[in-house]
């Protein structure tokens, strides 16, 4: 028939009938134009939950518009499905969802865009406005709109193009929306370049990022002797950014002192301070501006990058120095021992040690850590560099807390009393050697009241700090900023001394006190000028 309707049509005279030979034409097929719910979506037995919501809000019109252009990402039924089960219902239950118009125009770009034509980290806008889609485009060739991955791509209509995804796609305010409206263009590049933006939109995902600033960045680069290009280049980039991932959502007020959180990066975990001060660190890294709120978790701004590194604390963690780890916690001394790029030495006490200086004491190990200068007591036990057992030598070594230990190594390696039972245990950060001794300077004290009349003031401080003293002995102060480096020392005498603190970066510090009977500790907070 059609054979001898198209005899039939080749006999019109063109003309005459002008008109009656376009719709002829027309009708044989000839100018009939193909859409993309028509033709891809309404077609496909996948897509079957898509063409109802569509129908149900009408717009399944506007995709037959032969004058539009689309691009859809279009979910397949199981991604219905899976959508259906996290919220607890069924399809008859998404269909009634209030925004689901909201929901299925945010799956829906103006333009056509093929998968060959997705760039790696592409943000557009859908019909949807309220939020933008981000594209990620791997190095395996896969392509992704937000969490969702293509399984079918450049299913084309005259009207533009569809890509079936695995997922349903929801307009919801992610961690990736925080980074970049927040100003985070280091960090979110990052993200883009290890191809992780699918992981952090997922919208039904439950996150903390600690989330470095472009400072951060950089600052880490200069320490690399690198640049941000350096940094994207590198090949553990996304087992760093996953180091900085826990995959829950918790806010910095459930944050306790030594908690110890499990993150994406698997190889290492995050050590957490909460200090007296209500400061909150992440390893080395303060937290800057915590609880920036989004739809699948929170942010917290870091001052500095998280690396995976195994530090000298890990070392204390891993091998059982329970009593020690509890001490550096008390200390507020992790932000410290968990700098990645620091290096140190440490003569780590065994528990053991620590039980037999509690005794010594008439005490136990509460009252061990509630020692004024407990801080003092840690870092006389730690160096500022790496000093590995062959690289000892007869004499004294001044530690972090500015006293000396003296080496010893005429019979056997000897720290002061203690002897090395266990030496050169390697950290990226350092090396521990373990003592069975805990190390007491000979010029402090342990006794909480050696110093009575020890006033500070103002704390937190800006500019000056005044430091009261009643006693005659007292012979110098010195300012110990929060890796152990001694920044700043005066000398003192009875009375009030002021002290200018205007040079010193604002953070925490320790004072230290020091006379002919002992030391006490005090711990200092200099706030930036406003």
């Amino acid at each position: 028939k059609l054979n001898k309707m198209k005899r039939k049509v080749h006999r019109i005279s063109f003309k005459k009938v002008g008109i009656t030979a376009v719709l002829l034409l027309s009708s044989v097929g000839i100018f009939a134009q193909t859409n993309v719910y028509d033709d891809v979506i309404a077609t496909s037995a996948n897509h079957t939950s898509l063409a109802a919501a569509l129908q149900q809000e009408g717009l399944d019109v506007a995709l037959q518009n032969s004058a539009g252009t689309f691009t859809v990402f279009a979910p397949d039924n199981m991604a219905f499905d899976n959508l259906a089960a996290a919220l607890g219902t069924d399809i008859a239950g998404l269909l009634a969802l209030p925004n689901l118009s909201d929901i299925l125009t945010y799956h829906v770009l103006t333009s056509t865009v093929p998968a060959a034509g997705v760039t790696n980290g592409a943000i557009v806008t859908p019909l949807n406005p309220v939020n933008t889609l981000k594209l990620t485009a791997t190095s395996m060739g896969d392509v992704y709109a937000n969490q969702a991955m293509v399984n079918a791509a450049d299913l084309n209509a005259d009207n533009g193009v569809v890509h079936s995804v695995n997922a349903v796609l929801l307009p919801r305010e992610t961690v990736v929306d925080v980074a970049i409206d927040n100003g985070f263009t280091s960090l979110t590049a990052a993200v883009v370049t290890a191809e992780l933006l699918p992981a952090l939109t997922d919208p039904l995902a439950d996150y903390t990022v600690f989330a470095p600033t472009d400072a951060a960045f950089d600052n880490l680069a200069a320490a690399l002797g690198t640049d941000i290009n350096g940094l994207l280049a590198l090949p553990i980039l996304s087992d760093v950014l996953l180091y900085h991932v826990i995959g829950a959502s918790v806010n910095a007020a459930d944050i306790n002192n030594g908690d110890i959180a499990n993150v994406l990066n698997t190889a290492n975990t995050v050590k957490l301070t909460k200090t007296s001060g209500g400061m909150v660190y992440a390893n080395q890294a303060e937290v800057v501006l915590a609880d920036v709120a989004s739809e699948n978790g929170v942010v917290h701004a870091l001052d500095a990058v998280l690396l995976p590194y195994e530090t000298v604390v890990d070392v204390a963690i891993d091998n059982g120095f329970t009593t020690l780890t509890a001490a550096v916690i008390q200390a507020e001394l992790l932000p410290a021992l968990t700098n990645p790029l620091g290096t140190f030495t440490v003569f780590a006490p065994t528990n053991t040690a620590f039980d037999n200086l509690a005794s010594d004491l008439g005490t136990d190990l509460n009252g061990l850590l509630a020692l004024p200068n407990l801080a003092d007591i840690l870092l006389y036990h730690t160096l500022g560099s790496v000093v590995t057992s062959g690289d000892l030598v007869n004499g004294p070594v001044t530690t972090l807390s500015g006293g000396n230990v003296v080496v010893d190594l005429t019979m056997s390696v000897m720290i002061n009393d203690a002897t090395v039972t266990s030496p050169d245990v390697t950290a990226d950060n350092g090396v521990v050697h373990v003592i069975d001794k805990v190390l007491l300077d000979a010029t402090a004290s342990v006794n909480e009241n050696d110093l009575e009349g020890f006033n500070v003031f103002p704390n937190p401080a800006v500019e000056f700090i005044n430091v009261e003293v009643e006693n005659s002995d007292s012979k110098e102060i010195s300012i110990v900023n929060n890796i152990g480096q001694v920044v700043k020392v005066s000398p003192l005498a009875s009375g009030q001394t002021k002290i200018n603190v205007l040079d010193l970066e604002p953070g925490n510090y320790t004072l230290v006190v020091r006379s002919a009977n002992g030391s006490q500790v005090e711990k200092l907070v200099i706030t930036s000028v406003k």
